[in-house]
């Protein structure tokens, strides 16, 4: 029988109908396939996989298949966002088998979980050959097959092992790390690497963050060259805003059109913070648009953000989103679809499948006339309504705890700076801005409250929850990690020491539960499920590893309190990844980031004042923060804010203290007081 019916993972869901006995991962699912003595196949994926949708049509849905599996395996399915613990140790496994990794990931292991043979995608023929290869193997050559298996926990024990020598993160380091990736920097379409090409968007952080502590102008044409090539491409919707996970080429035209929460999450950080730092508008609208397609399409009724946008529509990828030129008049009329196709570089011969383009903004708007402006908006919002009539691809709407951290992160330092620069005008976009901002702020509180109020068990953190039921996977550290990171960024927001109450919770968790003796951590608990190994990888890949997210946190939480113990924590953390970060930056930017913001200081910023939301005081610290700096406002002695205690308003006006490493500089009063104590 199949098991998968009642999963919460909208991915195990979509399976629910195969004609596979499959089993969600669970204790019992090895103890049946240890009663019948035959080896366990996991299988690895997600909801917005394209290849994961081919696997399965091709083969979970196929009779033939489900037969030979049934009859010799137990299936097991895993959602990979679902379980990242169990992701990572068969990841692992597979690169060290086959030298690459991705998904869907196809595992044979025996009935311990031992992998002996690991793949991704096979089709339907292959697939067949492999289900009696290894049948025959099981039941032919088991020790052979066994041996193979502990060769493979053998090699992944030693990489996924904890230790190793430590350092300080020092400004050397940082240096070498950017000046590493300005050397691997692609001079031509901006980013990193070949095709595939993913957006790069911890290592702009990085590079803005040392840019502000440097005034090196490369680092900036490093992050501002790569984000103006990606607002422009096609891995951008430029309709709905929003961006898809990575583009198929290396100039960024061609996305693979699935929409992740964490990659919108990150790049939202990005865009804010080059706005921020330059006025750059077309940072500024990018940012604009991405939280708002976080508020508007993401959010979910229940609270919270979901986990993706699929790739596919009907079985099509891209189908919403590719056109035609016929299309464009067809939605426009004449004289406006030929400029729209013009604008938007849709071609008769097409730039995707079929004679269809992929929109992307082959001229300047940002800059242009504004009746050239008014025309382009216009122009988008018509197609987008047109578009709104093709069918939707689904969405994943499980709400991932570490995800919505970053998501909740993104939104407060957007409305922190949106509020910073005021309206610009009279005119739309000024209006549009302070819409955006309240809009994404009600969603941002609302995925706070339901993280603090159902994925928080028993003072521990869960890690995926569904129509506002929490599930049972446990939390893994970059749960904790972005979740208490979140948690620091509302209480700056808000001004309620709540937060901050919860972020210490989360921290302390971590810190009692997480922690390796060098100064690492593990990604698990210390009393979580037991795998064939423990996973602790320190690397950042497509979202800040456990390591940088909980150094993030300590950082953060050390700051707002002035508690020490919290910032050393963050330091012997780093420590473990000094050096790393000098020989492999593109892998380690969130941990750059995060030395940047210790190397800073961060700076402890308190403004006390009457109205925290008008304060010009307020918008001048958010505005000109050194990297990494917390920012907090509102009366004086207000309970649960450290940062506000006995600090009184001088002459009984509005005040801003600055500190920096627990010494603070004289209080000030004037704006231009202030920007001279942060530049």
């Amino acid at each position: 029988m199949n098991r998968l019916a009642d999963a919460t993972s909208p991915y195990l869901q979509q399976h629910a109908d195969n004609p596979v006995d499959w089993w969600p991962w669970c204790d019992q699912a090895f103890a049946e396939a240890k009663r019948r003595d035959v080896p366990v196949l996991i299988s690895v994926g997600y909801a917005a996989c394209h290849w994961c949708h081919v696997m399965a049509h091709e083969s979970f849905e196929d009779e033939t298949v489900g037969r030979l599996l049934n009859e010799n395996f137990v299936s097991i399915k895993v959602d990979r966002e679902e379980r990242p613990d169990v992701d990572a140790v068969y990841m692992t496994a597979t690169q060290a088998m086959t030298g690459q990794g991705g998904w869907p990931m196809t595992v044979f292991a025996t009935p311990d979980g031992t992998p002996f043979f690991c793949g991704t995608y096979f089709p339907r023929p292959n697939f067949l050959r492999l289900l009696e290869s290894v049948t025959t193997a099981w039941r032919d050559q088991r020790d052979a097959v066994r041996q193979q298996g502990a060769a493979v926990v053998e090699a992944i024990g030693g990489a996924q092992a904890v230790g190793g020598p430590q350092a300080p993160l020092t400004a050397d380091l940082l240096d070498t790390a950017a000046t590493q990736l300005g050397r691997e920097y692609d001079e031509t379409n901006g980013g990193f690497g070949d095709a595939p090409k993913f957006p790069p968007h911890m290592n702009l952080l990085f590079l803005l963050r040392h840019h502000q502590r440097t005034g090196l102008v490369r680092d900036l044409e490093v992050v501002r060259h790569t984000c103006e090539a990606m607002a422009r491409g096609g891995i951008y919707d430029q309709l709905a805003g929003g961006f898809a996970r990575y583009s198929v080429d290396a100039h960024w035209t061609v996305p693979h059109f699935e929409k992740m929460l964490y990659d919108n999450a990150l790049l939202l950080r990005v865009y804010t913070h080059l706005w921020r730092l330059t006025g750059d508008p077309l940072a500024r609208r990018v940012a604009q648009d991405t939280a708002w397609f976080l508020a508007e399409e993401m959010a979910v009724p229940s609270g919270g953000f979901a986990s993706a946008l699929d790739a596919d529509t009907e079985g099509v990828e891209g189908a919403t989103y590719a056109w035609t030129p016929a299309q464009l008049v067809a939605a426009l009329g004449e004289e406006d679809g030929r400029w729209a196709a013009d604008l938007f570089d849709v071609t008769a011969a097409g730039t995707f499948e079929h004679g269809t383009s992929v929109l992307r903004l082959a001229r300047d708007v940002d800059d242009a006339d504004p009746a050239i402006r008014a025309r382009w908006r216009d122009v988008v919002g018509q197609l987008h309504e047109a578009r709104n009539r093709r069918p939707q691809p689904a969405r994943d709407d499980k709400v991932v705890a570490a995800w919505n951290g970053l998501a909740i992160t993104a939104i407060a330092e957007f409305n922190q700076v949106a509020d910073s620069f005021g309206p610009a005008g009279p005119d739309e976009d000024s209006q549009t801005l302070e819409s955006v901002a309240d809009g994404t702020f009600g969603a941002m509180r609302d995925a706070a409250e339901h993280l603090a109020r159902a994925h928080i068990v028993d003072g521990r953190l869960r890690r995926v929850s569904r129509n506002g039921v929490v599930g049972d996977p446990a939390g893994v550290l970059e749960d904790y990690g972005c979740v208490a990171e979140a948690f620091c960024a509302m209480h700056q927001v808000t001004g309620e020491g709540r937060w901050l109450e919860s972020a210490r919770g989360l921290l302390d968790v971590a810190l009692a539960r997480f922690a390796a003796p060098n100064g690492g951590f593990y990604d698990t608990a210390d009393d979580a499920e037991r795998l064939v190994t423990r996973p602790a990888d320190p690397t950042d890949n497509a979202t800040p590893s456990g390591l940088s997210s909980i150094a993030a946190a300590l950082t953060a939480y050390a700051a707002l309190t002035g508690e020490s113990s919290y910032r050393e924590a963050a330091e012997r953390a780093l420590g473990t990844m000094a050096p790393v970060v000098g020989r492999h930056a593109r892998f380690t930017g969130y941990s750059a980031a995060v030395g940047e913001a210790l190397l800073s200081g961060p700076y402890e910023i308190a403004v006390v004042t009457d109205d925290s939301a008008a304060d010009p005081l307020v918008a001048a610290a958010h505005r000109h923060a050194p990297p990494g700096a917390v920012v907090v406002a509102g009366p004086p002695d207000r309970p649960g804010v450290p940062l506000l205690a006995d600090r009184p308003m001088l002459d009984g006006g509005s005040t801003a203290y600055v500190c920096r490493g627990f010494v603070c500089d004289r209080p000030v009063t004037s704006v231009d007081a202030l920007i001279a104590q942060l530049t």
